[in-house]
């Protein structure tokens, strides 16, 4: 098939003629003449955000969400009715409560290989092609944020690029990155100076690039009112050197310097707010892209690895394995593009797929992750009503997929819904859909349910006081004094417990982790003496890290189980304390219960597969190897170099991992009982001054009690229904 022409003819008619002819179809009535024919004679649209004219094709893929976006709504309804029962306490917690929901952004992270299509899948799917700049210096190392919003915010399109700080490139200009500190560490002189060599060169036509304020720079932020695809390959596109700063758009004049860059749009199409974190693939030449990527995995949920339909998970992709090793299955989807490249995809499919299983349950990864196949390609081209411009290789794929999609009984769908759907961005979304509607949007939901039943508690406390004034009976059994001392008992109490169950775990867990890797080191000696015992200096040896991961994944998530477990219990606790003091402060008889806050997530341990020595069977290695004479001499400086390469992961998972689950979790009681305060005392303040009133106050608040009830038994009902 020389062009698209060749099937349909060069009339515009039904490309379903030519499948048919193929494919015995034409009953199916499925033709692409639609889209492809009624362009004919037409130039290829530019990518501008105004030539995109099938936008509506971003509302697919959003089914799953509709559980999550419907408890969402009742929420906002339950938080607006409470809003309006209670006083200037509650209203302003319910307001809260409410911006909080309503501002939840679940975040995706999109990891892979250089030149896979992974920026190409993220410009389709936010509806702009050509956003962001696909064909980058490999020494670019952005992290982009696209932040897309379904409400039109006050500005329409915004943009914010900070800058490395100053330490951060002095690093990278000192030791020349990651790759710099290995073949230090090796005494790989010759690698060291190539690093050295490329880090000269840059940094020199960075100081071409902005002159004098290049030390100035860094550690800063330049933030826009709008932006177009100029303006961000300005910060994240390297080009050509530049002179003096004459103010121009010049590609490429602050991209050796940017470290993020987040960028605002509106997007209708999309039922909620969502973050899209497209990252520099890992393969680049100071491994400084790796470390970036390990701290964007960290602040997302969800983690799409974008891989070649070429080359899925081929050796140089094991450091991707490693990386999303550490992250649990259901967080991981695992994109395959480029499929418009095979020849026969519905063929070849199923083998890719088949082999990218068998790769990860060989190399430890996630074995169950969702894998999805797709074409960024046609999804550009679906978006911008260019398919009649598809490559004629191209056309052959999409045909070949398609007449297998209608053999298998596929729906019937317009030509334009069916080439959308086969470039996989809507099975992207809905997979993206059902996880932030069973994770992190059900945790939301929760939470904010939680907070919102007390909420309704406090004010059916309320009414019982008004109730006992209006019947001459005590209202309070404490007054405002008493109640501010017990609540910082408790809370005190709470914090103390917490931070004593939290020492003895990272205690426990820290001698985990020095254990594990004594003995890793060790056994890597020993292994080492063997094979020079065995066969000699002559023959080079070699010891896999793999163990040493595992037993510090184990390490990890055993204490991430065991911390969770702690807090939740001190959470319960001090709830349950709170609610014996309603019941004390209001002589209620009935069951009082505060349901706890939530216990703080536990991120997962990325920095366990950042790329170690032992990854590198290069050039670097058998140079270390030759260069060293007598068993000592091997097993010292092994085990040093080792220990100096593991020493920063270990510390990371000590000190990091260890301290930001610790610091959450005190962070969320503190926050759990101010509010608890900040409730407490406004109902005993309003409890305190209640007189008794006509029989129209009875009943309104016996009206307000009915509807707290409801509310309350609302909220209870959905936390049950997200958990």
């Amino acid at each position: 098939m020389k062009n698209w022409e060749s099937v349909v003819g060069s009339e515009p008619h039904s490309v379903a003629e030519g499948i048919s002819a193929r494919g015995e179809l034409s009953s199916r009535k499925w033709s692409l003449s639609v889209v492809m024919n009624k362009f004919c004679g037409m130039e290829v649209a530019e990518t501008a955000e105004n030539a995109v004219v099938n936008r509506h094709l971003l509302a697919t893929g959003f089914n799953r969400l509709e559980r999550f976006l419907k408890n969402r709504s009742d929420l906002s309804g339950s938080l607006d009715e409470l809003a309006g029962l209670g006083g200037k306490s509650t209203r302003s917690s319910a307001i809260r409560l409410k911006r909080k929901v309503e501002e939840f952004e679940p975040s995706v992270t999109f990891i892979g290989q250089v030149k896979a299509g992974k920026t190409t899948l993220v410009n389709a799917m936010v509806g702009r092609p050509g956003l962001l700049p696909a064909d980058v210096n490999p020494w670019t190392s952005v992290v982009t944020s696209l932040h897309l919003d379904p409400h039109p915010p006050k500005q329409v399109n915004t943009a914010v690029f900070r800058f490395f700080e100053e330490d951060e490139w002095s690093r990278l200009l000192a030791m020349g990155g990651r790759l710099g500190e290995l073949a230090s560490r090796a005494g790989a002189q010759e690698e060291m100076e190539k690093v050295r060599q490329q880090v000269e060169a840059m940094r020199e036509k960075s100081r071409v690039r902005l002159g004098r304020r290049f030390e100035l720079l860094l550690g800063q932020e330049h933030e826009y009112g709008s932006f177009d695809e100029q303006l961000i390959e300005r910060y994240v596109c390297l080009g050509d050197d530049f002179g003096e700063d004459d103010g121009t758009m010049a590609q490429g004049r602050f991209a050796d310097i940017t470290k993020s860059a987040d960028l605002y749009m509106h997007r209708p199409e999309i039922p909620l707010k969502l973050c899209l974190r497209d990252t520099p693939g890992v393969n680049d030449t100071f491994m400084m892209r790796e470390q970036i990527t390990i701290g964007a995995i960290r602040e997302s949920r969800i983690c799409v690895v974008v891989l070649s339909a070429h080359q899925a998970l081929s050796t140089v992709d094991m450091a991707l394995v490693r990386l999303i090793s550490n992250i649990q299955s259901r967080e991981v989807i695992i994109f395959i593009n480029r499929i418009d490249e095979l020849p026969d995809p519905a063929r070849q499919i199923p083998e890719i797929r088949e082999a990218v299983h068998e790769t990860l349950r060989k190399h430890d990864g996630p074995a169950d992750a969702q894998i999805i196949f797709g074409s960024a390609y046609w999804a550009t081209h679906a978006l911008t009503d260019t398919l009649h411009t598809l490559s004629s290789d191209s056309a052959e794929s999409l045909i070949k997929l398609a007449e297998s999609e209608l053999e298998a009984g596929a729906d019937a769908e317009s030509s334009l819904d069916l080439v959308w759907r086969l470039s996989g961005v809507p099975a992207l979304y809905e997979a993206l859909s059902e996880r932030i509607s069973e994770g992190a949007g059900r945790e939301v939901v929760e939470g904010a349910a939680r907070q919102a039943s007390n909420l309704a508690k406090a004010l059916q406390a309320r009414s019982v006081s008004s109730f006992l004034a209006q019947s001459g009976k005590p209202k309070l059994r404490m007054d405002e004094a008493a109640i501010r001392t017990e609540l910082r008992r408790i809370e005190a109490g709470g914090l103390r417990e917490l931070e004593e169950e939290f020492s003895a775990a990272i205690e426990a867990y820290h001698l985990r982790l020095e254990r594990c890797h004594r003995n890793f080191l060790d056994r890597a000696a020993l292994s080492l003496i063997s094979h020079l015992e065995e066969n000699g200096d002559q023959a080079i040896w070699s010891y896999e890290p793999d163990g040493l991961r595992l037993l510090l994944r184990s390490a990890y998530q055993v204490f991430g189980a065991r911390v969770q477990s702690l807090s939740r219990q001190v959470f319960e606790s001090t709830a349950a304390e709170i609610g014996g003091l309603y019941r004390r402060a209001f002589d209620i008889e009935r069951d009082f219960d505060i349901d706890p806050p939530q216990t703080p997530r536990v991120p997962p341990p990325v920095v366990i597969g950042q790329t170690i020595a032992l990854d590198i069977k290069g050039n670097w290695w058998r140079n270390w190897w030759r260069r060293r004479r007598g068993y000592h001499t091997y097993t010292a400086e092994f085990s040093e170099m080792i220990r100096q390469e593991t020493d920063p992961i270990i510390q990371d998972l000590k000190a990091t991992l260890s301290s930001s689950v610790r610091l959450e979790a005190a962070a969320t009681l503190r926050e759990f009982i101010a509010e608890q305060r900040a409730v407490l005392l406004s109902v005993t303040s309003a409890g305190a001054t209640a007189t008794p009133g006509s029989e129209d106050w009875l009943a309104r608040r016996r009206s307000t009690q009915v509807r707290l009830q409801a509310i309350e038994g609302a909220m209870a009902s959905m936390t049950r229904d997200a958990a």
